[in-house]
């Protein structure tokens, strides 16, 4: 999974991304406990179940644990182990992608690091 995501993914991957994204950011950390479901699914005018399911692949890679009756808390290290896997898929699989449509443009990488384009 990558926090990087285009409006052509499922609305479980977007939601994911953005809670990815929330993370590495440092608006959860560590023993922070994550939006309710049904807070997070109001928030984003998704279906609460969509949102289980983003959640779910966090709790799946052990990045959340549920408390029963309490909630869904940030693991100590998980920001570390999400942005190396984040890291991971980015250079697998989106920047190969970006750097040809770069390349497609004529783009110089370093005018774009420079924001000078």
């Amino acid at each position: 999974m990558t926090a990087l995501s285009n409006e052509d993914s499922p609305v479980y991957i977007r939601l994911r991304a953005t809670i990815a994204a929330a993370i590495l950011r440092g608006d959860y950390r560590a023993g922070d406990q994550l939006p309710s479901v049904r807070a997070l699914a109001a928030e984003h005018g998704a279906n609460p179940l969509t949102v289980a399911k983003a959640y779910q692949s966090f709790q799946d890679e052990d990045y959340v644990e549920v408390r029963r009756g309490v909630g869904m808390f940030v693991l100590p290290g998980a920001v570390e182990r999400l942005r190396l896997a984040e890291r991971e898929t980015f250079v697998q699989h989106q920047w190969p992608r970006i750097r040809g449509y770069i390349e497609l443009l004529g783009l110089d990488l370093a005018d774009l690091m420079a924001e000078r384009v």
